[in-house]
């Protein structure tokens, strides 16, 4: 394959990247906003069409293969593509945390457990914002964007903590809502891994950009990935 033609190949996955970002930011804005609404209909279209991220991950997986059956790429050629693997994995996660809290709306309906939507709705823009920031830095290999996106969790962290004490509050006021309350936890608790998720693009940002394989963030998470709602 002339370079040309590769060039060409490696820029329309970098767009198909962009791509499924967007499906999975909107995918986050839309469960958000599902919950906020009390809206079952919607969550199940949040739900559903977790399936299109799934389909449009695997398409770029497999493009990106061919590439790497067919042309054999060596240096950076290769740090981008092994990259554009791992970033396609961390959107597809993502878009698992959209579709949990999905499921979470449709599990509490039209019940009245108390929701703290305004730090939630917070919480939701910041992640977005951070990925939408992250992928923008991903193509363009801006290493210093990269090492300053990781720096705005701390803003999330805090509204989760927020949450938390009110979420705890309020089942101590009304035990009788104590297994919705742990939803809300779980749908906070998406939001953040969201913004964890972000980083881990920012550093394969940087391992493009320098071949350095570096952790920008090295805080343990006290949840298991594992047990995630979806």
């Amino acid at each position: 394959m002339p370079r040309q033609t590769l060039d060409r190949e490696i820029h329309h996955l970098q767009d198909e990247v962009l791509l499924l970002g967007s499906m999975v930011e909107q995918a986050m804005l839309n469960a958000i906003d599902a919950l906020k609404r009390r809206d079952t209909a919607a969550a199940k279209r949040v739900y559903n069409d977790d399936e299109l991220i799934n389909e449009k991950r695997y398409a770029i997986e497999n493009r990106v293969l061919i590439l790497f059956a067919t042309q054999q790429p060596i240096a950076h050629d290769l740090r981008l593509l092994a990259a554009i693997m791992e970033v396609i994995t961390e959107l597809e996660r993502m878009g698992d945390y959209a579709k949990g809290i999905a499921k979470i709306t449709l599990k509490i309906g039209d019940d009245e457990t108390p929701i703290p939507i305004r730090e939630i709705s917070r919480m939701g823009d910041l992640a977005v914002g951070m990925l939408h920031r992250a992928l923008s830095a991903f193509i363009a290999e801006d290493v210093n964007m990269a090492h300053r996106i990781p720096q705005e969790d701390d803003e999330i962290d805090e509204l989760y903590n927020q949450v938390y004490r009110k979420n705890v509050a309020a089942m101590i006021a009304n035990p009788e809502i104590i297994d919705h309350s742990n939803l809300i936890m779980w749908v906070v608790h998406n939001i953040e891994r969201m913004a964890d998720r972000v980083t881990n693009i920012c550093e394969r940002t940087i391992f493009i950009a320098t071949g350095e394989l570096i952790e920008i963030d090295d805080s343990d998470d006290e949840w298991d990935d594992d047990e995630d709602e979806d």
